[in-house]
C-alpha cells in the first residue's frame, strides 16, 4: 500500500489511517525510525514494563550492574 503524505516545515509527516490500522500504532506511543537502502522505515515499539528500566538505564550507570531489588529496598512503602 502507498499513499501520499505531506511533510511540513518542521519536518512532521501523517500517518495515514489506513496504514496506522495495518501496523497498530495508537497514540500516544513511540517509533524507532531509520534509513535502509536510502528508505524511511518505521517500526511502532511496543510499551515497556518498569522491569525494562534496567536495559533503558544503562547508559547513565556507566557500565555497572542495576538489580531491581535493590531498587524495591529502597522505596519507602510507609505512605501507601
Amino acid at each position: 500500500m502507498a499513499i501520499t503524505s505531506a511533510i511540513t516545515s518542521k519536518y512532521q509527516i501523517h500517518i495515514p489511517k489506513e496504514i496506522r490500522k495495518q501496523i497498530k500504532i495508537k497514540a500516544p506511543s513511540r517509533a524507532r525510525i531509520s534509513v535502509v537502502e536510502n528508505k524511511i522505515v518505521i517500526e511502532p515499539i511496543e510499551k515497556t514494563s518498569i522491569l525494562d528500566l534496567p536495559k533503558r538505564l544503562a547508559k547513565y550507570t556507566k557500565g555497572k550492574k542495576f538489580d531491581i531489588g535493590s531498587i524495591r529496598d529502597l522505596i519507602d512503602y510507609s505512605d501507601l
